[in-house]
């Protein structure tokens, strides 16, 4: 090829800025494709040879449709080699158009196990990895039997949705069907899932050729459906990577992305282990760069940018060389984000030499981060951090339809 290769990023977020220019800095071709809405954005402009922008619909929905013909109507002139979505809304888009357009990459099928709730379940009790029970619902006997062999608290899951934004706790068939009645024709849309009350945990890879070459393993000290419905402060923290507890995930987290077919990607995967058996259940996985922030609470620990490094090894695998690390820093981080009651709040009475990063260009928020050698100064810090902000920042709102962009 006597060109650079070209990548098209889609991106129906404003996110990314990172990936961008780590695949500039490869000498790759690099345009955008991204909802009008966000052209005001500060997307990083220096690293995009060209920017195209598509009317989204209600709920940033786009006509794939008309995408497809917008992105052949360009194809006649200029080269795309690779797609890459740069969020998890992105996924189906980017397999779609790999499809249409023969592109190398994950296809509509594999995509499903990184996107679809229902589909990575399913996946994963293929594979024998442990999850919680659950049920499509797809029919009504179905669900009864579900509800008899499996006793409540159940959590009723939007198949689609990110985070944990759309989830609903019921804890009677009685409120299951009552609920399920307010779905309407979007019911087959969601998953019904025992409720295993534990602690979650994520786990942040970098994959290539195959084989997991970055990995480390996480913990929310407050989980995200917790935040998202009970108006709590989001915490994480890095573990010892060498404990049983981080060990165990970090072989979970192999299995699940073997055995759904991850060939290269950044990849976010969140476990739960049950308070009441102690054992490690799957959630959920996706093909992208973990969000609020623990991409920033990693490069702190270790000095690997996710975002970069994903485009860089994007950029091998397109070209046939072999990724290759940068070196890896071994310390220990923490996250903390909260909303507040300040537009812009004053952070300065923060003042520990661990503060290594905040949040400053988001209205409303609080977030720091913390870094150490020892984890115990880490959680003595976030636990310090929550106090204040509970008490002197932080305010609550009901967990809203759908993701905040």
């Amino acid at each position: 090829m006597n060109r650079p290769v070209t990548f098209l990023c889609i991106a129906s977020y404003f996110k990314g800025n990172d990936f961008l220019r780590g695949m500039k800095s490869t000498g790759a071709t690099v345009y955008l494709l991204t909802s009008k809405k966000l052209e005001h954005k500060p997307w990083a402009r220096e690293a995009l040879d060209d920017i195209f922008y598509v009317q989204q619909g209600p709920e940033n929905q786009w006509n794939m449709e008309d995408v497809i013909k917008g992105l052949a109507w360009l194809m006649r002139t200029r080269k795309v080699d690779r797609i890459v979505a740069l969020d998890d809304f992105d996924v189906e888009k980017g397999a779609h158009l790999r499809e249409e357009f023969r592109i190398p990459g994950m296809g509509q099928t594999t995509c499903r196990h990184f996107r679809d709730k229902l589909a990575m379940r399913m996946k994963a009790q293929e594979a024998g990895i442990p999850i919680p029970g659950f049920c499509a619902l797809f029919n009504d006997d179905d669900i009864r039997h579900f509800t008899a062999h499996y006793p409540g608290p159940w959590l009723v899951k939007p198949r689609g949705q990110a985070s944990a934004t759309g989830m609903k706790k019921i804890y009677h068939t009685d409120e299951l069907w009552a609920h399920l009645e307010t779905l309407g024709d979007e019911r087959h849309t969601f998953l019904v899932e025992q409720f295993k009350p534990g602690t979650v945990y994520h786990v942040d890879a970098l994959v290539s050729r195959n084989k997991i070459v970055f990995v480390r393993a996480s913990e929310y000290l407050a989980p995200p459906f917790e935040v998202a419905h009970g108006g709590g402060i989001f915490r994480s923290v890095i573990l010892d990577q060498h404990t049983p507890h981080a060990e165990a995930l970090l072989k979970l987290n192999a299995e699940v992305l073997q055995s759904f077919g991850m060939k290269y990607s950044a990849c976010h995967t969140e476990f739960i282990k049950c308070h009441q058996d102690g054992q490690f259940y799957f959630l959920e996985t996706a093909s992208r760069v973990g969000g609020a922030h623990i991409a920033d609470m990693i490069e702190q620990a270790t000095g690997i940018n996710l975002w970069r490094e994903w485009a860089r090894l994007e950029y091998a695998e397109a070209t046939g060389q072999k990724y290759e690390l940068p070196p890896v820093r071994d310390e220990y981080a923490g996250l903390i984000v909260s909303l507040t009651r300040q537009e812009w709040p004053d952070t300065s009475s923060f003042n520990d030499p661990e503060v290594v990063w905040r949040l400053t260009d988001m209205s409303y928020h609080i977030g720091l981060i913390v870094r150490s050698p020892e984890r115990a100064r880490i959680l003595e810090l976030l636990d310090d951090y929550a106090r204040r902000i509970q008490q002197d920042y932080h305010a609550s709102a009901p967990a809203p339809p759908k993701p905040l962009v």
